[in-house]
C-alpha cells in the first residue's frame, strides 16, 4: 500500500475511463462510492457504470496535466488535473477538470475509490 501502487491504480483508472472499460472500472470503484460531479450532482458506483454501459458517458480524450498523491496508512488521495472531451449525460463536453479521489486499500482488491469530487477549472 505504497504511493507507487496508488499511482498505478490511478493510471489504470484513467485508462479504463479512456477505453470505456466497465469491468476495470468495476474493480477500481468501491461499492460504497460517492462521487460529486462538476454539476454538483451526487453519483454512485452504479450510476457511473450504468452511464458507461449505456453510452451516455464516453471519454473521447483524457490528457493528464498534473498528478499529486498522498498516502496515510490504508488511505490514499489523488489530485489530478485532466483535459477531457467526450459525452456526459448524452451531451458533448470539453473541459479541464480537477479530480480529487479518495482511495481505500484492502489486502483483497488493492486500492479502490470510495469518494471523488470533480471540479471544472
Amino acid at each position: 500500500m505504497n504511493e507507487s501502487e496508488l499511482l498505478a491504480a490511478e493510471r489504470r483508472l484513467q485508462d479504463a475511463q479512456r477505453n470505456g472499460d466497465v469491468d476495470e472500472l468495476d474493480r477500481l470503484l468501491d461499492d460504497r462510492l460517492i462521487a460529486i460531479g462538476p454539476d454538483g450532482g451526487r453519483h454512485t458506483k452504479g450510476d457511473d457504470l450504468a452511464a458507461y454501459r449505456s453510452g451516455t458517458s464516453v471519454i473521447d480524450s483524457l490528457t493528464q496535466e498534473s498528478l499529486e498523491s498522498l498516502v496515510v496508512g490504508t488511505t490514499g488521495v489523488t489530485f489530478a488535473v485532466c483535459a477531457v472531451s467526450g459525452t456526459y449525460g448524452g451531451a458533448p463536453v470539453s473541459a479541464r477538470l480537477r479530480y480529487t479521489r479518495t482511495w481505500a486499500y484492502a489486502e483483497i482488491g488493492g486500492w479502490r475509490i470510495v469518494a471523488a469530487h470533480i471540479a471544472v477549472l
